[in-house]
């Protein structure tokens, strides 16, 4: 039951007002947030743009709040409005019902990743505008879709689109992670993922036999090369207590297919591994071994890998003044925070690939993370600092 002490907060009864709204995968239905925000911009008296940069069905909005200085690259404040599916049998609170409980904790899907983000800047805005202020910089406000499947029908045509060009965006703020600890991750980079898919063909007949060049042989060799790879990233961890998992390279075995019945040995196998290079993993080294380990296997193994090199980290010293001006906020503020590596994948690689600063970072330290996950939740009490956090370091960003 909802806890009476949040009832005539404006800021609280919006955010649930969002995280109601169950734009879901696996069919998200992205209207009812388009509304949504299109009230947001009213009452902020603020325009609004829907772009379509994929189709009508994924739709870019765009709340903008014009600076003095309009000739200067502005600010984009990105977050997704998609969220993962739920499973609500393993959940003591309806998923998207965002109830409170007494302890002032708002339960629901997307309630850290990543509606929370998005309500925040919106919050901070109204409040900056409540109080008279006026930024130097544009800033713009981007609600996306399709960030839990990579962006491909999002983020990533938008960043290529005429659209975005005319943003003139110098710097983005995006998602982090909740924190269970009193410090906040602030990251600067992503590390580069390869699905890795071995398709993998070999000798095939009965199972009584012992054929040489199987697949099944074949997949063996792979797999304990690449077990032994990810090892030796487990011992690292394990031996340096300053390295989180976004400083390792991360390798999974995801799926296996091939084979008909018990006692045939099949003609072809395919593995799939889910990859993650960190920033100091060699690219063109790694796939070079991927290659070697093909041969060294028995060979026709065919490699399906994206080849693609590490995107540059977004700078975080004095040669950066956004960071400089998102740093002073952060310590004139009394925050303890890291610079991280996130450890999965956000809208910020896009950005970040066609040559924009970004930082995900997400107001969220003495919370569980949370993300996808049952019961994900957030304070009221967290939610509404985050609101003070954002308006100083939007304040810093749109000023530099």
């Amino acid at each position: 039951m909802a806890d009476k002490k949040w009832d005539s907060n404006k800021e609280i009864g919006y955010f649930l007002e969002y995280l109601r709204i169950p734009s879901v995968h696996p069919n998200p239905d992205y209207a009812p947030c388009v509304e949504f925000l299109k009230r947001q911009a009213k009452d902020l008296d603020l325009p609004i743009k829907v772009y379509y940069p994929f189709d009508k069905q994924n739709p870019v909005v765009v709340l903008t709040w014009e600076g003095t200085e309009k000739e200067w690259p502005s600010i984009l404040l990105n977050s997704h409005m998609d969220v993962v599916p739920v499973f609500p049998e393993s959940w003591t609170h309806p998923p998207f019902g965002a109830e409170i409980d007494e302890d002032g904790r708002i339960f629901a899907r997307g309630s850290q990743d990543m509606k929370c983000v998005g309500m925040q800047y919106l919050a901070a805005i109204r409040a900056s505008k409540e109080k008279g202020s006026k930024f130097k910089r544009t800033i713009h406000i981007s609600f996306v879709p399709d960030e839990e499947l990579g962006g491909r029908k999002g983020m990533l045509p938008f960043v290529s689109s005429q659209e975005f060009k005319l943003l003139n965006i110098g710097f983005s703020l995006d998602e982090g992670i909740a924190s269970p600890t009193s410090e906040f991750p602030v990251f600067y980079a992503e590390r580069t993922v390869k699905r890795t898919i071995f398709k993998i063909s070999g000798s095939a007949g009965h199972g009584l036999l012992l054929m040489p060049n199987t697949a099944g042989e074949k997949f063996s060799y792979l797999t304990s090369k690449l077990m032994e790879f990810r090892a030796g990233q487990v011992k690292r961890l394990r031996d340096n207590p300053e390295l989180h998992i976004g400083d390792v390279t991360t390798i999974n075995l995801t799926s296996v297919d091939g084979g008909v019945q018990s006692n045939v040995v099949p003609p072809l196998l395919t593995a799939c591994f889910d990859i993650r290079l960190s920033l100091d993993t060699k690219v063109l080294e790694f796939e070079a071994y991927l290659d070697k380990w093909c041969e060294e296997a028995g060979g026709d193994i065919e490699l399906d890998i994206s080849r693609k090199d590490h995107i540059p980290p977004t700078v975080t010293d004095d040669s950066n003044p956004f960071w400089v001006a998102f740093k002073n906020a952060t310590e004139e503020l009394g925050l303890s925070t890291k610079l991280q590596v996130f450890p999965g994948g956000t809208d910020s690689r896009h950005i970040r690939k066609v040559g924009i600063p970004a930082l995900g970072f997400s107001p969220m330290n003495n919370t569980p993370v949370l993300l996808h996950d049952h019961d994900e939740f957030i304070n009221a009490d967290t939610y509404l600092k985050g609101v003070e956090i954002y308006q100083k370091i939007i304040e810093n960003l749109a000023n530099v």
